[in-house]
């Protein structure tokens, strides 16, 4: 009221004053709005622009993660691959030094085995050298050897023919001394006597009307034996045979033991009659001789003999 006053008297209004200075802040204000507005309308399109740029950027990130993984297992598999070739490169390494060794040991052998070889040509023309020569000597020593050689198969045969005419003239002594007895044969080249003719069965020793039996043939040997010559190598052999039956007693276990039980009676009976030692010989042959292989008492009699036989030793 007291300013109502004053206008009253001073005449001054302030109120359109006021008015403009509202206006002109409502003004500021809207323009501020606006500014705001507009400013907050570009902002939110650089938002939205970096939005997008933060997720290119992201996809980007994301990518280059990917990548870098990538290029981590890369490397790890590589670094991986890098020790297992170091490892081979040692390895062939190790085996070259290896080989280099074996090498240079090879050569120095090849070298050896060179020398070698040398050595052994020239041994070898040596000894060619001396096959030659040798050669010669060994052609006139081979036609030497051959006419020794024909001179001693002319001289055994010569020795052959001598006995055989000495056994013949022994054989047709016998022939004639002992008759034409089926118990004593010709049979080959041997007088065989039959084991009944001068043994017991089961028996080796003589009994007296065998020793009168072999009585001629001891002395017909005996006169023969005064004529061979010495260098002549005589000896009549006697051997013992039986039958296939075993026997088999505390003096004779086997038919080996009575067949040479029986040779050596004759060759002692032989001895005693004057026939030297060194032109006899005894042997045993058990019943694996046969000249029948059959089962029947004929062919076991047969089996069971003694024969005499002149030869050479």
């Amino acid at each position: 009221m007291a300013f109502s006053r004053r206008s009253r008297g001073s005449t001054i209004n302030i109120w359109p004053g006021f008015v403009d200075a509202l206006t002109q802040l409502t003004m500021v204000i809207v323009f501020l709005l606006l500014i705001f507005t507009v400013g907050q309308y570009y902002l939110s399109g650089t938002v939205s622009t970096q939005d997008a740029e933060i997720r290119r950027l992201s996809q980007q990130i994301n990518q280059l993660n990917d990548m870098l993984g990538v290029q981590q297992r890369t490397a790890a598999e590589l670094k991986q691959t890098q020790a297992g070739l170091s490892a081979q490169l040692q390895q062939a390494n190790t085996e070259k030094d290896t080989a280099t060794a074996q090498l240079s040991e090879r050569d120095a052998a090849i070298a050896t085995l060179n020398e070698n070889i040398e050595s052994l040509k020239k041994q070898l023309a040596d000894i060619s050298a001396a096959l030659d020569l040798a050669n010669g000597k060994t052609a006139d020593q081979e036609k030497q050897i051959s006419d020794l050689g024909a001179k001693l198969n002319a001289a055994l045969a010569s020795k052959v023919e001598e006995l055989a005419r000495y056994r013949s003239e022994f054989f047709g002594r016998l022939r004639q001394v002992l008759g034409d007895r089926p118990d004593i044969r010709v049979v080959g080249d041997r007088f065989v006597f039959q084991s009944e003719v001068l043994f017991a069965p089961g028996s080796a020793d003589l009994s007296d009307e065998a020793r009168t039996k072999l009585a001629p043939v001891a002395s017909a040997l005996k006169d023969l034996a005064g004529r061979i010559p010495a260098d002549l190598g005589w000896v009549l052999e006697i051997d013992g045979h039986t039958d296939k039956r075993p026997i088999n007693t505390p003096q004779f276990p086997s038919n080996w033991e009575l067949s040479t039980a029986r040779a050596v009676s004759v060759v002692r009976f032989m001895i005693d009659q004057g026939i030297p030692s060194d032109h006899l010989a005894a042997a045993g042959f058990g019943e694996y001789q046969p000249l029948d292989g059959g089962d029947s008492e004929d062919a076991y009699r047969k089996n069971r003999r003694i024969e005499l036989k002149l030869t050479q030793r």
